[in-house]
């Protein structure tokens, strides 16, 4: 039987640590995958500023499940070494926060149907990326987005074989949907034997006909039958709550996925949204 821990982007919650750490606990959430911490992202924060954070974490209670870094979301044409001093950064960080696991992508595509032309340019960077992760002690996990090489199904599962699993699977529902990819069963059946830890949003279409995100179980995700058949393996699973339901501090840095035009602000501020998101996956788990 699997055991499902719950955790969060708590930068949905508010863009200030302090106040993270408030919302997770108001919602009784242990853990967070940390993005952004007092307005910058958390691969561009400080040494000294990632033990300030440590610090608070510690005293409150709250564990660091992934590094929410943005490592992997950059175009093929831009500078990867210093991408790579990024990584390098990140990794510090995340030695400090006691964390060990790196949440990445596998670089922006002109044609994400089209991998053939780009794929050997893609995995000769991600290997680069694994050898400096490992070598530290890091599990690099890789995140479905729209626009990446990883965007179908068919490049996850390539990233996946061919690292023979050291690259691990991180499933978004939500973004398998609003790139015109089914994810329940489809993507959750194809990838399932390989899921390591999931980020919690659902999407479909709102009423007026766009594509849009919603709570878990209120999309086109199925999260009822992802959970029905997620429960049967004899693993741990963190679900990191993902809401997008308000438009929160951050989010334009997304912008190049087009995160922004699927934010409907369907609540009044941030914390009601953060709150219904909690709510409904907690139905789940």
């Amino acid at each position: 039987m699997a055991k499902f821990i719950l955790s969060a982007f708590a930068d949905e919650y508010a863009p200030e640590i302090d106040r993270q750490i408030e919302g997770l606990k108001a919602n009784g959430i242990e853990y967070m995958e940390i993005r952004g911490v007092d307005g910058t992202n958390i691969s561009d924060i400080t040494l000294e500023k990632a033990e300030e954070v440590h610090a608070k974490l510690k005293a409150a209670g709250i564990g660091v499940s992934s590094i929410g870094s943005p490592i992997g979301k950059i175009k093929l044409t831009d500078d990867f070494d210093a991408h790579l001093d990024k990584l390098r950064h990140t990794i510090k960080i995340a030695k400090i926060l006691e964390c060990d696991r790196i949440r990445m992508f596998s670089f922006y595509i002109d044609d994400t149907h089209n991998l053939a032309p780009v794929r050997d340019a893609v995995m000769e960077r991600l290997g680069k990326m694994l050898e400096i992760a490992e070598a530290e002690g890091m599990v690099l996990c890789h995140e479905n987005e729209r626009g990446i090489y990883g965007e179908t199904v068919e490049g996850v599962v390539d990233i996946i074989k061919t690292f023979e699993g050291r690259i691990k699977c991180v499933f978004d529902h939500a973004n398998f949907i609003t790139a015109n990819v089914e994810a329940f069963p489809y993507a959750y059946s194809t990838l399932c034997d390989d899921i390591f830890y999931m980020h919690i949003k659902d999407a479909g279409h709102a009423s007026d006909g766009t594509i849009q995100i919603f709570p878990a179980g209120e999309g086109a995700g199925n999260f009822d039958g992802t959970f029905r058949h997620l429960k049967t393996y004899d693993k741990t699973f963190f679900c990191t709550l993902e809401p997008h339901l308000k438009v929160f501090g951050g989010l334009e840095a997304l912008e190049a996925a087009k995160h922004d035009d699927l934010v409907k602000n369907q609540f009044a501020t941030n914390e009601e949204a953060f709150a219904a998101a909690a709510d409904a996956i907690k139905r789940y788990l």
